[in-house]
């Protein structure tokens, strides 16, 4: 890129490898922008970007969805054409502060950050990312459970109001003895998952559907030949138990392993 204006702010889509054969992407920027590089030639490393407003992109939550996917298509096209990239979060925008132009700003953080970002980069070709969410239905999982037959017995023959209450009774204990089960299950079901990938990632806030009580759920990262035994290590799982829902989601770019946080705004 050359010459961004004084006001003007640049949006971030990633961190990418330089390279000489500088290529043009064209207009497939969110709302068709035109995207380019800031590159850092002495430094190897080089930003993929659009020029902006100086302020982040906000709307109705249709809009904000349709940004995020038309971010995420840009990051996979670098990822496809260099075969390594630093994605950056959605909606990172470096703006000019005093008297530095953004692209002057972006061109400091490269050059401060370059050892940093080219070892990650590296260490990221040919990764890819990997969703795995693993949950226990809750009515299968529990059907053997003394103390699930236990509330059983004692709601039969009951009329139907306090048969009302025993369900709700029978629902919170199958809910802990699922709970009970999964606890259990966890170290040994996340050791086989690690023994088969690089890195895993758990994502601790994520909720199971309802009526499923969740074992684990991690990004995970593997090389794309490494993609085949993750999943026979989930289907021996499955195997194992039946009553359990495994999701196996990607491969996309390596979005949880970047860590380039720190990009100025």
């Amino acid at each position: 890129m050359t010459g961004a204006s004084t006001g003007a702010a640049l949006y971030v889509y990633a961190i990418v490898p330089h390279t000489d054969a500088v290529p043009t992407f064209g207009d497939i920027g969110i709302d068709a922008n035109g995207v380019s590089l800031v590159c850092l030639p002495e430094a190897g490393v080089a930003a993929l970007v659009h020029q902006t407003a100086p302020m982040p992109y906000q709307g109705a939550d249709e809009d904000v969805r349709r940004w995020v996917l038309e971010h995420s298509r840009v990051v996979e096209h670098a990822w496809e054409h260099f075969g390594t990239v630093l994605p950056v979060t959605f909606n990172v925008i470096v703006r000019p502060e005093n008297n530095d132009t953004a692209d002057a700003r972006l061109r400091s953080w490269l050059g401060e950050s370059s050892p940093k970002l080219r070892e990650r980069l590296q260490a990221l070709r040919d990764r890819v990312e990997l969703r795995v969410e693993i949950s226990l239905d809750r009515e299968a999982a529990s059907s053997n459970a003394p103390e699930v037959d236990a509330v059983r017995r004692e709601m039969a023959d009951k009329p139907a109001g306090l048969r009302r209450l025993l369900d709700r009774k029978l629902e919170q204990v199958q809910k802990d003895a699922v709970t009970q089960i999964a606890d259990r299950i966890y170290p040994d079901i996340r050791r086989r998952i690690v023994a088969v990938t690089e890195d895993l990632v758990e994502n601790r806030r994520a909720r199971p559907e309802s009526g499923q009580e969740a074992v684990i759920s991690a990004a995970v990262l593997t090389t794309r030949d490494g993609i085949e035994q993750i999943g026979t290590t989930l289907a021996a799982i499955q195997a194992e138990f039946p009553y359990a829902k495994i999701r196996f989601l990607g491969p996309w770019p390596p979005y949880s392993f970047a860590d380039v946080s720190e990009v100025p705004g």
